[in-house]
């Protein structure tokens, strides 16, 4: 057996690695895929040749490069019998912040955390799509994965419309003061998903799991509500929230594109 090693610039949480599941689910000399988020690191245990491993890796853009190819003698894998248990808490945890902030972002008329919701919604789509095509199908798993990166485009664009129709029209102010709250509740409940999968992943030390918490996406998306919410209270404007909001539906957009990749 052989060991190949690659390195993602781009992986910074359990969404790309699942992400990166799906893609390699397709290759049966994979036998183990060992990740290491927090050093952005993937060992992939397989028979012959790594080729197409590196090509489909290279296929999502998330900065893969190969650092080496080696032989193994091992053959002996642990699994995680609690995979689906972790993978329907951070669905659900996920999904809920999804009502939550989409139903406050519109009562409160902020497009960041409306934009928010939907990053959130992505994630749940991630999840999602590893639970519920479990056992099925490549052609079934990719039908369901086009379906999910679809429907979050049609839902960012429907968002950008939003922007444009505040951004020009005289809209009032976003309730800061909800943006903020709601947006520090989203941070902790990111921060929980992440430390729940990578606990059950690996034996990292504290401040390694940390330290990948706190370069993650979704946090520094949350980070950028909470300043949003600040600015719009100092300036008395609501560019800053049509702002970050529009910076999320990029990146909604940019995850629903990788989806459609698989």
């Amino acid at each position: 057996m052989k060991k190949t090693v690659f390195e993602i610039t781009k992986m910074d949480c359990p969404s790309e690695e699942n992400l990166i599941r799906m893609k390699l689910d397709a290759i049966p000399s994979i036998k183990h895929l060992d990740f290491d988020i927090p050093n952005r690191k993937l060992a992939v245990f397989h028979d012959g040749q790594a080729d197409q491993i590196e090509t489909l890796i290279l296929e999502l853009n998330l900065g893969g490069q190969k650092l080496k190819t080696e032989e193994t003698d091992q053959t002996q894998f642990e699994e995680n019998s609690n995979q689906k248990i972790l993978l329907w808490t951070v669905l659900s945890i996920n999904f809920l912040f999804f009502i939550i902030e989409m139903t406050t972002g519109l009562i409160s008329k902020s497009m960041g955390l409306v934009a928010d919701s939907l990053d959130m919604l992505a994630d749940s789509f991630v999840y999602g799509i590893s639970l519920f095509a479990v056992g099925g199908t490549f052609i079934r798993k990719r039908r369901i994965a086009k379906l999910a990166g679809y429907f979050q485009i049609l839902l960012a664009v429907i968002g950008f419309g939003e922007v444009l129709r505040r951004f020009f029209g005289a809209e009032q102010l976003p309730n800061f003061t909800t943006m903020i709250m709601v947006s520090v509740f989203a941070l902790i409940a990111n921060g929980i998903c992440l430390y729940l999968l990578q606990k059950s992943k690996s034996k990292e030390e504290a401040h390694m799991k940390a330290s990948m918490i706190f370069t993650s996406n979704d946090v520094i998306i949350n980070l950028g509500v909470i300043v949003a919410g600040l600015l719009v209270n100092v300036l008395n404007s609501n560019k800053p929230d049509l702002i970050i909001g529009t910076i999320v539906f990029i990146l909604v957009i940019q995850g629903a594109r990788r989806i459609l990749k698989l």
